[in-house]
């Protein structure tokens, strides 16, 4: 029988085990680059010289074989050793906040796979307090004093919650607790899954949650960062079909800088992937490219169905449309934009957006695809970047009044577009 390690050993040696055999990948992967650049060279010299350079090649290939081989079985000993290696006294990364940073990076990177290969560092998606995970039936034990209203807050892409504290500062869920009396509920998850799955798991967690709650659930305002924005649009789709009595409590979904119509980095490595493998040279590197999580591939498009990527090419360059999910019925929805110009119609700004995701995706509205945003239920923040909008005064400003239904001071969205 194997014995079960306590969580910081077992998240420890995941850890240096995956360190050690993504070391064995990259020198494979650049063995790979030098073998077809020499392949190349020696060929072009064979031109010149004759059967003469064949000696010369094989010397040279079985050297450089060797001298990779060497280093790439050396990394391999070293992850296997330091993963062996007990750590008494130590808080499970995934506790803290710099080591939940680095798992978050690499669930963003490979989290679909890390379920399989070493699910320790693949957690499912889970309500947290002060970093450690809380069972839907226990939270409300967790809140000095729970409320019928609960503002729900899901992070962004290799993100974690820790991620709403940016600059130091009380996160909006705290602030709105303090001058609304709403119950702030953080969530982590695993954002290298589908959108779709992570939806699933949120409107389960969301279901369980209201059953416990020992007060009815009134309002629940969904909160989403980035990712986390599609994600609450997916659980309620899910929730809304099902019937769930959960998504009945819902009033408010708060998008902030959620590429809804896609986003232009992931689309940009998708062609690169495909153009790297032209050539040997640059194979490997489209290799590394193809292995970018499920869920950066879906913000391809801003997928949030599994009929999007079910039993489909995913490489296809030639992609079929994604299936538009509407904005459920009797919920508010906003969005939030930002551009890192003063103005969202400076040609920088209409480029880059806030440096991640363009203005007319944040706010579904593109020249073939419009998600159905009303556009007084807009801000734009200008002069800020995609992480600004996660702790920002502007924003909760806008926040405060959206779930107030008070005018706002500064309702400048008629600059997001002519």
């Amino acid at each position: 029988m194997t014995e079960q390690l306590p969580q910081p050993q077992a998240e420890v040696q995941a850890l240096t085990r995956l360190a050690g055999d993504e070391f064995v990948g990259a020198v494979d992967g650049i063995a790979a680059i030098h073998r077809a650049i020499s392949d190349r060279v020696f060929a072009a010299v064979r031109l010149g010289v004759g059967p003469a350079a064949d000696p010369v090649k094989v010397v040279h290939d079985a050297i450089t074989d060797g001298v990779y081989a060497v280093v790439g079985g050396t990394g391999f000993v070293v992850g296997e050793v330091a993963s062996a290696v007990q750590v008494p006294g130590v808080t499970a990364p995934s506790r803290t906040v710099w080591g939940a940073g680095v798992l978050a990076a690499l669930q963003g990177l490979i989290g679909d796979t890390l379920e399989d290969e070493a699910p320790i560092l693949a957690s499912p998606m889970t309500f947290r307090v002060d970093g450690a995970p809380v069972p839907p039936e226990q939270l409300a034990a967790h809140v000095a004093v729970p409320t019928t209203r609960l503002v729900v807050q899901l992070h962004g892409l290799v993100e974690t919650e820790h991620a709403w504290r940016l600059g130091g500062r009380p996160t909006y869920g705290d602030r709105l607790e303090d001058d609304l009396g709403y119950t702030p509920i953080l969530v982590r998850y695993n954002t290298g899954l589908h959108i779709s799955e992570n939806a699933a798991q949120l409107s389960a967690l969301l279901a369980r949650l209201v059953a416990a709650w020992p007060l009815p659930v009134h309002e629940i305002c969904l909160l989403g960062h980035s990712m986390g924005g599609l994600v609450a649009r997916g659980a309620c789709h899910l929730a809304d079909a099902a019937d769930e009595a959960w998504v009945r409590a819902v009033r408010q979904v708060v998008c902030l800088g959620s590429p809804h119509l896609g986003a232009p980095l992931e689309q940009l490595a998708h062609y690169a992937a495909a153009a790297f493998d032209l050539l040997p040279e640059t194979r490997p590197l489209g290799k590394l490219l193809r292995r970018r999580s499920a869920g950066i591939r879906d913000l391809r498009q801003g997928s949030l169905v599994d009929e999007d990527w079910r039993d489909l090419d995913t490489d296809a360059l030639r992609a079929r449309a994604v299936r538009e999910v509407p904005l459920i019925a009797g919920v508010e929805h906003y969005f939030v934009t930002a551009t890192v110009t003063r103005s969202p119609q400076h040609p920088l700004g209409r480029v880059i957006g806030d440096g991640l995701v363009l203005t007319g995706s944040g706010s579904g509205r593109g020249r073939t695809r419009r998600i159905g945003f009303d556009g007084v239920n807009g801000l734009h923040v200008p002069a800020a970047n995609h992480f600004s909008l996660l702790n920002h005064d502007a924003v909760y400003e806008a926040l405060h009044s959206w779930l107030t239904s008070t005018p706002r001071r500064a309702a400048r969205v008629d600059t997001l577009w002519p």
